[in-house]
């Protein structure tokens, strides 16, 4: 079983890129799904702080790869050679997965601060950073966008906490989506393509 592995800070473009990989018949498993199913499970919503708790308890209770190890049950169950998983966070994760996979790819998607930051506010989904501004003692609420910047700081921050700088440190190649949408998307077809050329179909 090959596993390519998606890292990115958030809203970097990993989602595409599994879009992508998804198009291309890749079976994709996202690791943010296995937390928000423990987040149904306890009748919490799907908010950044409640996932982020949950993320937090998980590792602390099972280890840093506890998300990874639920994780590669749904990538087993899949049955395909060739599985995308979206969304480590530590190299700990990435570490569990080269062993657990006869071959194992890691690769960043980049994407400058202030487009992440503008394609978050625009997302609309119920974990995005700032997606539910709240007005705490005598803190003024801010604007949309100062809120967005405020939360997404406090999730990198989280997430850094988790690993995630050391295991970009670690990603085999980088996906750069600096530029066009067109673009990224011709990068993301370009990897996959060298990435599963010895599968039993192509891109």
């Amino acid at each position: 079983m090959k596993i390519i592995g998606f890292v990115g800070l958030p809203g970097s473009g990993k989602g595409e890129a599994s879009k992508i990989a998804r198009h291309h018949g890749l079976a994709v498993v996202v690791m943010g799904d296995v937390i928000r199913q423990e987040a149904a499970r306890q009748n919490l919503e799907p908010t950044d702080q409640n996932l982020g708790r949950i993320g937090n308890a998980l590792r602390a209770k099972d280890g840093p790869d506890a998300i990874a190890k639920r994780t590669l049950d749904r990538v087993m169950a899949t049955g395909k050679d060739v599985v995308v998983v979206d969304g480590l966070r530590s190299k700990a994760e990435a570490d569990f997965f080269r062993a657990h996979a006869e071959e194992f790819h890691l690769v960043e998607v980049y994407a400058p601060a202030e487009a992440r930051l503008k394609w978050l506010a625009t997302r609309g989904r119920p974990d995005d950073p700032g997606s539910s501004p709240k007005n705490e003692g005598n803190i003024a609420i801010l604007s949309q966008q100062d809120c967005c910047a405020a939360a997404l700081e406090e999730r990198e921050s989280r997430e850094m906490g988790w690993g995630m700088y050391e295991a970009i440190k670690a990603a085999d190649m980088s996906l750069r989506n600096d530029r066009s949408l067109d673009d990224f998307r011709k990068n993301v077809e370009m990897v996959l393509g060298l990435l599963r050329a010895d599968a039993a179909s192509g891109l």
